[in-house]
């Protein structure tokens, strides 16, 4: 298994090249929870993820020989960033096979750091056999996500910074996807401190981690459900890694993609901090959780941060609708001069604010004399909505509530 000792020396090999993240408290959250918060800041790192720590300890390790062939992988996005990114230090040749779907944010700015890209299959496990099977035919370098000690060993000095910046720490929460990243932060914390709980989390939809806890092994998951938190959106943990996690994972739970959303926003707002779904987990997790799961001075780890624009609106919208700030409505009314302002001062009135109307007279489903409008309000919470709802229907509009 994974030691120490290969995590320091990957540390070592990082220092320099690799960008040493900042871990941050935050005055908002401890309040909040009731505990000291702080955040490990990989949405920071040099290609905006973990992932280029894995990727350069594991390419720095090869001989010129093996790198200059070229080398090939499969990601659905953060660990083709920081392979591409690793590879162009090190000028080695670098592919990348991404699932179709995967976001253009992503995509590009692979490209950006000087990777080819193929788009092939509907998920990252039908990316990685494409993958493997143009490195065997076209002698290529696989560099796995994932499932291997070099790869654990770059993503375990995450561990050794928080213990060096925090020597108080009692709980560390960190994503799971393939299970690379926990197994080597678990690797390095618990060989200092062994008493710290260490928690992982990952998407209820496609929790292969709890699967594998309960049959005893890696298994893999039949959802083929798409999650906010799609990079790690693994659907089965690595052979290698599952191991660790069961020797030294304490506890690992699931959240909802509504908990995930409301997570994103509440970085946000409250942070100023942009994260993407797979690294806002955790907080998901501390914040909409079924019960506490810190205990002390508590470290989650934001572990990336490359969420594109259209994504971001989605899933601001999303997040704003499930904490109740944000309706969207259709109803019917009067189509004649003054009608949309008397709808408009209504809302006024009861303190709902229009983000956008639109009015149509002429959908020919609508009786002659009437128009649609759609609505989308910002608004105060859960009784707020309700209270709308209740003032449109004594006012004879009928509102339809819009998902």
């Amino acid at each position: 298994m994974l030691t120490p000792r290969q995590i320091e020396f990957a540390a070592e090999n990082l220092k320099g090249t690799i960008r040493r993240t900042e871990l941050i408290h935050s005055p908002y959250f401890s309040e909040h929870l009731g505990a000291p918060l702080y955040f490990k800041c990989e949405n920071l790192q040099y290609t905006g993820s973990f992932k280029v720590r894995g990727a350069y300890h594991f390419l720095s390790q090869q001989s010129p020989q093996r790198l200059a062939a070229g080398v090939i992988t499969a990601s659905a996005g953060n660990h083709a960033q920081g392979l591409a990114s690793a590879a162009a230090l090190l000028d080695c040749p670098c592919r990348v096979v991404m699932p179709v779907g995967t976001p253009l944010a992503k995509e590009l700015a692979t490209i950006e750091y000087g990777a080819e890209v193929e788009l092939y299959g509907n998920s990252f496990d039908e990316a990685v056999d494409r993958a493997r099977q143009l490195a065997e035919s076209e002698e290529l370098l696989y560099v796995p996500a994932f499932d291997d000690e070099l790869i654990m060993a770059g993503q375990g000095s995450i561990g050794l910074e928080i213990l060096a910046d925090l020597p108080e720490l009692q709980t560390l929460i960190v994503p799971i996807g393939g299970g690379g990243l926990i197994a080597g932060i678990a690797t390095a914390v618990k060989a200092e401190k062994p008493a710290v709980r260490i928690i992982g989390v990952e998407a209820a939809c496609i929790a292969s981690a709890q699967l594998a806890r309960r049959n005893g092994g890696p298994v893999m998951v039949a959802s083929r459900c798409h999650s906010l938190a799609d990079g790690i959106a693994v659907k089965q943990v690595g052979e290698l890694t599952f191991p660790i996690i069961e020797a030294l994972v304490d506890e690992i739970i699931s959240v909802e993609e509504e908990a995930i959303a409301m997570a994103i926003v509440s970085l946000m707002e409250k942070s100023k901090l942009v994260v993407e779904g797979a690294g806002a987990v955790g907080l998901a997790a501390l914040l909409y959780g079924m019960k506490p799961i810190h205990q002390g001075h508590t470290v989650c780890l934001l572990s990336g941060g490359n969420l594109d624009v259209q994504t971001m609106s989605r899933v601001v919208e999303r997040g704003m609708l499930a904490e109740g700030r944000y309706l969207k409505l259709r109803l019917e009314m009067i189509d004649m001069p003054g009608a949309l302002a008397k709808l408009t001062g209504v809302l006024s009135q009861i303190g709902a604010n229009i983000f956008q109307v639109n009015h149509d007279r002429h959908k020919s489903s609508w009786p002659l004399g009437e128009a649609e409008v759609i609505l989308e309000l910002e608004t105060r919470g859960p009784g707020h909505i309700q209270k709308i709802l209740l003032v449109l229907e004594e006012e004879g509009y009928r509102p339809e509530v819009l998902r």
